[in-house]
This record gives C-alpha cells, sequence and structure tokens, in this order.
C-alpha cells in the first residue's frame, strides 16, 4: 500500500497531512509513503526528517497522485473550496482518499469526487463513540481553534485578561463568555482561565453544565427548554426560531456584560444559528472582541463576514476561518495522529475490503464505485437511499 502525502494548496493552508513521528506505525504495516515536496514546510517539519523515517519525496503532484493507492489530505475538494477541484483530475478509480471534505455544507462537490470513482473518507464523519476517539480530527481541529480564539481576542482587547495588583492600583480583569461548550468551546474556557480571565459560558446542552463548571468557569442558566437539544453523536441539534429569539433575549444581558465573546455554536449540515444580534453588539463597550468561530457556516453573529474583521459600535468582530491553521505544527501533528490511527483501524480491520461490518468505516465512507454513498449526504442532495448498503469497497 503507497501513502502519498501531498502540499495542501488551500491559499494560506500551513497544516500537513503526516508528520515523520507517525511513518513508523505505517511502516511498520507494510505501507511506504511518499510526500510532495514542499508538503512540510509551512508547518515546521524538514523533508530530511520524513527521509529519515523512510518516506520517498516526490517532485511532482502529478506523479504522487497517479502512484499513490491512498491519498492523505487535510483539505480535499469541497473543505477546500478555493482550489481543490484542480485535484479531481489526478484522482483516479479505486484510489483512497482520507481528508476533511465538509460534506454537508457542500455536497454537490461530493457528487464531483464521487464522478472520479474514488473511495472516500470523511474524518469529520468520524462517530463519537471510545473506540474512534484517537481518529477524531475533527475534535483535534476544534481543540486548536479553541486555543487561538482567546489568543487572538487577548491580542486585540485594548484590555489585559489577569487580575493585577500594582503600585497603580488594581487591575480588574476581562470578562470572557463562551458561547458553546463543545471541544472549541472548551478548549476556549481553559485558555482564557489561564491567562487570568473570569470566565462564564453558555450551551443549550445542560449535560455540558458540569464540564464548563470544572474548568472554573460559571455556567450561564437561561430559563429555556431545548427540545432534543442533543443528538446521539453529542452534538446541538437545531432548534426552532421561536427558541432562538427567547436566547437571544436572556442572553443580550450576558453579553452587555462581557469584554470578549466567543462563539461555538454549529449544527452539523446548518447554516449556524445567529444568537449574538445587532443589537447586542450595540450594548457592549467599545473595544470589546467577538471572535466567531462559526463564520464559515454563516457565523453566530449578525454581523460576521468569514475571513474579515469587521468593526460595528466599536466593538470587533472577527470571522475566524481555519484557525487551526495558524498552529500548524501542531494541528499538523494531532491530525498526523488520528488519520494514521484511522488508516490503520481501516487496513487491520478489514474495512478497506468490507466497509458494511464496521461502525467506523460505515460512519465515515463518503464516496465508492462512482456513488455518494454516506446517507446524510444523499439526503442532501436528494438522492434516494442506495437499495444495496455499500459492503464491498475495493482498494
Amino acid at each position: 500500500m503507497i501513502i502519498g502525502v501531498p502540499k495542501e494548496i488551500f491559499p494560506g493552508e500551513q497544516r500537513v497531512a503526516l508528520v515523520p513521528a507517525v511513518l513508523p506505525s505505517l511502516t511498520k504495516a507494510g505501507c511506504e509513503v511518499l510526500v510532495e515536496a514542499g508538503a512540510s514546510e509551512a508547518a515546521f517539519y524538514p523533508e530530511a526528517a520524513y527521509a529519515d523515517k523512510g518516506a520517498r519525496i516526490v517532485r511532482s503532484r502529478a506523479e504522487l497522485f497517479s502512484t499513490a493507492d491512498a491519498v492523505f489530505q487535510v483539505l480535499a475538494h469541497g473543505a477546500n473550496d478555493k482550489t481543490g477541484r484542480a485535484d479531481l483530475a489526478l484522482l483516479r478509480r479505486n484510489q483512497i482518499l482520507l481528508a476533511f471534505f465538509r460534506p454537508l455544507g457542500s455536497p454537490e462537490t461530493v457528487q464531483e469526487i464521487a464522478a472520479t470513482g474514488v473511495v472516500s473518507f470523511a474524518v469529520e464523519f468520524m462517530p463519537r463513540i471510545t473506540r474512534a476517539q484517537s481518529m477524531d480530527a475533527l475534535s483535534s481541529m476544534a481543540t486548536v481553534a479553541g486555543y487561538k480564539a482567546v489568543l487572538l481576542a487577548a491580542n486585540l482587547l485594548p484590555r489585559m485578561f489577569p487580575m493585577l495588583m500594582t503600585a497603580a492600583g488594581t487591575v480588574t480583569p476581562a470578562r470572557v463568555l463562551v458561547v458553546g461548550a463543545g471541544v472549541a468551546g472548551l478548549q476556549a474556557i481553559a485558555a482564557a482561565r489561564r491567562l487570568g480571565a473570569v470566565v462564564s459560558a453558555y450551551d443549550v446542552r445542560p449535560a455540558t453544565r458540569d464540564e464548563v463548571r470544572s474548568l472554573g468557569a460559571r455556567f450561564v442558566e437561561l430559563p429555556l427548554e431545548a427540545a432534543d437539544a442533543e443528538d446521539k453523536g453529542g452534538y446541538a441539534k437545531a432548534q426552532d426560531e421561536s427558541f432562538y429569539r427567547r436566547q437571544q433575549e436572556l442572553l443580550g444581558r450576558v453579553v452587555a456584560e462581557s469584554d470578549v465573546v466567543i462563539t461555538t455554536a454549529l449544527v452539523p449540515g446548518r447554516k449556524a444559528p445567529v444568537l449574538i444580534t445587532a443589537d447586542m453588539v450595540a450594548g457592549m463597550a467599545p473595544g470589546s472582541v467577538i471572535v466567531d468561530l462559526a463564520a464559515e457556516r454563516g457565523g453566530n453573529c449578525e454581523f460576521t463576514r468569514a475571513y474579515e474583521t469587521v468593526v460595528e459600535h466599536g466593538v470587533k468582530i472577527i470571522g475566524a476561518v481555519n484557525l487551526a491553521s495558524t498552529a500548524p505544527y501542531h494541528a499538523s501533528q494531532m491530525y498526523a495522529r488520528n488519520i494514521a490511527n484511522f488508516f490503520l483501524h481501516l487496513l487491520q480491520s478489514g474495512a478497506l475490503v468490507s466497509a458494511l461490518d464496521d461502525e467506523i468505516a460505515r460512519a465515515t465512507l463518503l464516496t465508492r464505485g462512482g456513488e455518494v454513498v454516506h446517507p446524510l449526504v444523499r439526503e442532501a442532495l436528494g438522492l434516494p437511499p442506495l437499495a444495496v448498503p455499500a459492503s464491498h469497497v475495493q482498494a
């Protein structure tokens, strides 16, 4: 099995899909690894380190794709909505492709991938079960994003985060509100607390209360009852418009008291709910900062524009996208461990031959045999369920 690691071509992307430290586990399993020249430069992993671990550096992208049985990317077409289409011509039938695809955000791109005949696995569909924890790249990247969101806010805020007792008097701590206590939100809470801020957090899922409190933050209690707030995968479920209107009303006071608001609320496959309205922004003190980690899906703030920083009523609103790429060394390390563990699981469990009998393979299998096979993506595309399950995936 030959694994190819191409250079990421999304503008500004600095991560690499594999790092030298994970190569021995793959070569021990009988795999050979090819790395495109320059793929690891932005993540600060020298090519010599790959060569020392047995990888071969390939100068031509076309050669890498034509030689590799399996291709590992961070952002494939779909997740790479800028330049990803260029790789479609390089893919071939029955080649294996592991990456982020953003399949529910742009399901039409999955049809284009399917047309190449590749067998693709979407890492964002990794089930949240104990056996798959070491393969959960989505959580790994959310961890990085939550941490970086706090640093970004601290850099832009005209106040310091910690309380300081100085000869010039006492400096009061910054007040940070985190909306959404998933992986990114919890990491943001932890990072803000380490910097000395007073942190509050809100989530529609009552089950997150103890996690928030365990990190030293105050859980914001709103007199709201969400119907089926959490799906079986642990993600927040979409609510109706009346719920969101009431939520906005009740959150307004908490937002007005905050110096920094970090929003992370996303529902898979849906536009991000607007939680921070224009009126709420107007009620914040000038100089306050909002970091919207849901910017790519429309944003949790009414003023958010993806990839941009806008100023409204003296408040900076950062439409942060792809923050994980801004810490490429460790983000690549985490992603590489996740994807190597995932591929070894597929290889050693026989799931590359039969995806039907393996829960992890079934949950992540996106395309095979020229068809979109994932049920959720087929539903998003308006396609009928497959009459025959994806039981035989030829590698």
